[in-house]
């Protein structure tokens, strides 16, 4: 599959700013199953732009230089050809993980980082629901984490929200409802709570908003699984992922790999509007297997 994403974001200002440095997250993660075909990346005003890979390995681009301005537009253009057909859990039944899994000695340094809860208040909250709502297949480590994120699919009420910033789980289950990014972390918290490695991961997902071109950035969870590896489950779906979900970045905390972050001088009251769009089409095959502009400084 071959996606065209277009990824806007505008902030509009009450009067001139000056801004300070700006991180973006927003080029797709390259791998086996994924390429970036072509990628532009146009910010107005005109800035330097220093691209860079963070810890995790994302693709980062700092934004330095920014001009005063009373609007700011930053637009991700890309191009991405999936390279292989998505792993579908059937592939993998002659591997069954046992749960809860051990994993090897080896990588005990990097899954021990990735299995320590971020929202420590929250821990009692979180295992006691885990305990009432989750069913524990002790033979299939990837067949229960699947059947964590139903449970949260069916319990959370999905709901798009305008704050800044992640709801703690606690609140998620409190309220039973939340954004993606409120959804992903609650799995990713009941996930390492379980003693299970997980990260979260940013990105999108083509489905019928963002072919309308009123989509957002999506957020899921990924489980680590000796010989299965890493294993993405998006919870606002209630499923595996798929196809159409194209990562972006990936971090140990939720707020690793926002989008767009960054500072301007003033205050709150000074930004006025912020504009989101991602609009996905789906292209013919390619012809052709070149790389155009890879780091998509244009």
């Amino acid at each position: 599959m071959r996606l065209h994403i277009e990824h806007t974001t505008q902030y509009v200002y009450a009067r001139p700013v000056t801004f300070g440095r700006h991180r973006l997250v927003v080029r797709p993660r390259e791998g086996h199953d994924l390429r970036v075909e072509r990628m532009n990346l146009r910010i107005i005003p005109e800035p330097r732009l220093m691209w860079t890979r963070d810890i995790f390995g994302n693709s980062i681009a700092l934004v330095d230089g920014l001009p005063s301005a009373d609007t700011l537009t930053i637009i991700s253009d890309v191009i991405v050809e999936r390279l292989a057909p998505f792993p579908a859990r059937d592939f993998h039944e002659p591997w069954r993980v046992p749960f809860p899994p051990r994993y090897d000695a080896m990588e005990l340094a990097v899954t021990g980082a990735y299995q320590l809860p971020v929202y420590v208040d929250d821990g009692p909250a979180v295992q006691a629901w885990v305990a009432r709502a989750l069913p524990i297949d002790t033979n299939d480590a990837e067949g229960t984490m699947l059947a964590l994120c139903e449970v949260i699919g069916k319990m959370v009420v999905y709901q798009r929200r305008s704050e800044k910033g992640v709801q703690s789980p606690a609140r998620t289950l409190a309220l039973k409802s939340g954004s993606c990014r409120d959804m992903a972390t609650l799995m990713l918290e009941a996930a390492r709570h379980l003693g299970v490695a997980a990260r979260f991961s940013s990105g999108y997902l083509h489905g019928s908003a963002s072919r309308a071109g009123r989509g957002t950035t999506h957020a899921w969870t990924e489980v680590y699984l000796p010989t299965l590896g890493w294993r993405g489950f998006d919870p606002t779906v209630g499923g595996s992922i798929s196809l159409d979900h194209i990562v972006v970045g990936v971090s140990s905390h939720p707020r690793g790999v926002m989008p767009i972050s960054g500072a301007f001088s003033g205050t709150k009251v000074d930004c006025t509007a912020m504009h989101v769009s991602v609009k996905t089409e789906e292209l013919p095959p390619s012809l052709a297997n070149d790389a155009v502009d890879p780091l998509g400084s244009g």
